[in-house]
């Protein structure tokens, strides 16, 4: 039986080829991977040589016709589309690193396709929702402005769950407003904070913060002094959703999501918002261009002399 990365327990997720485990560990010390991701692909390696095995072949011996059979057993057994594509990134990724190695004479899997993606608009909050949430916290209480600062903090530089939970007292310089962020893969970016957010996390770091009795230097801390986790983040924004009234479903990349949607709805440029994300590529921000194109049509019908008749 082939399990794939959306079945594996942490436990199961260990690589059992040298070739793996030299690109896994390519991947941890000359691209700086986080271990969650590092999990990803050790997952979906695993996953194609527990294939081979269950087909008497061996890694050294995959075609690319072994990896068109594999494809096609991941899709019988369900796998959906996208975490089919997320399963051939991995791959790919493996097999080019392979090839570049000269393992391989040819890299077997450069005639892969990715399947068809159904294009999914982000989840993002309406301003005046993302004003009820951010005016929830009580801020007369230590965790209440501990919250306050992070909501604001996540809003104002539109951080992912893992760069907040992340940020060192030091990554925020409150001489310029500016916050240091490392994203994905260790790439460090500087990102305004605007005076509002400002006000809060000076509050907050001059008299609620030293009440936590710091264990560590993370920005954020749980009741321990500890840096707080992804599931903590994640809970507290969904309680505060819920006493907002907010029906549908959110999480810490709604706040992302809201971010870039409400720069763009302002007036920003796409460039802009790519590096305020921290995008490597601008084809992930292109997913927010449904709201220039609102807006040009807003804009047209406006002031179009046509419009109005």
């Amino acid at each position: 039986m082939v399990e794939t990365a959306d079945t594996l327990s942490s436990s199961e997720q260990v690589a059992v080829h040298p070739w793996v485990d030299r690109y896994l560990e390519h991947l941890l010390v000359e691209k700086g991977l986080s271990e969650n991701s590092l999990s990803g692909y050790s997952t979906d390696l695993s996953s194609l040589l527990d294939f081979l095995e269950s087909k008497s072949a061996t890694l050294e011996e995959v075609t690319s016709r072994v990896l068109f059979l594999y494809l096609t057993h991941l899709r019988v057994r369900g796998l959906a589309s996208r975490s089919l594509a997320r399963h051939l990134s991995s791959l790919r990724g493996f097999f080019v690193f392979a090839t570049e190695e000269g393992w391989y004479r040819e890299n077997p899997a450069q005639l892969l396709e990715n399947p068809k993606l159904p294009k999914k608009l982000p989840e993002f909050l309406l301003r005046e929702e993302m004003a009820r949430i951010l005016a929830l916290p009580d801020t007369s209480t230590r965790l209440g402005m501990r919250d306050r600062a992070m909501l604001e903090l996540l809003y104002a530089a539109g951080l992912r769950v893992s760069e907040l939970i992340g940020l060192r007292v030091l990554d925020y310089d409150p001489q310029t407003g500016l916050l240091r962020v490392f994203g994905k893969g260790a790439k460090e970016r500087l990102v305004p904070v605007h005076y509002t957010a400002q006000e809060v996390l000076a509050q907050y770091l001059s008299t609620t913060r030293p009440t936590f009795r710091p264990a560590q230097d993370f920005l954020f801390l749980n009741r321990s002094g500890k840096g707080l986790s992804r599931q903590g983040v994640w809970k507290l924004i969904k309680r505060y959703a819920a006493e907002a009234g907010i029906k549908r479903s959110i999480s810490p990349h709604t706040f992302r999501h809201s971010f870039a949607t409400h720069l763009l709805e302002g007036g920003a440029d796409l460039r802009t918002v790519q590096l305020l994300l921290g995008h490597a590529d601008i084809s992930a921000t292109e997913i927010y261009t449904h709201v220039q194109a609102g807006r040009l049509r807003a804009l047209h019908k406006e002031f179009h002399p046509r419009s109005g008749m």
